[in-house]
């Protein structure tokens, strides 16, 4: 469907959900905010659970290899 108008003519736009738009353009900016916020805390989730899970590992190997004191007789 075309209108006229005094400038040409003018073709009918799209019809369009608003609620679509608002929550894509909610997507957008919680995905440029999580950018910032990994740069600015220096690690993604995954990471900071891999060191998390590798300290737990060697803390566990550590402590499964220390020797018991034997107690002095007296």
């Amino acid at each position: 469907m075309t209108f006229l108008r005094a400038e040409g003519t003018l073709t009918m736009a799209d019809i369009v959900n608003l609620n679509h738009v608002r929550k894509a353009r909610q997507r957008e900016e919680d995905k440029r905010r999580a950018r910032e916020r990994r740069v600015k805390w220096g690690q993604i989730k995954a990471d900071r659970q891999r060191a998390r899970l590798m300290d737990a590992k060697a803390e566990k190997t550590h402590d499964g290899n220390r020797r018991e004191r034997q107690k002095e007789e007296e």
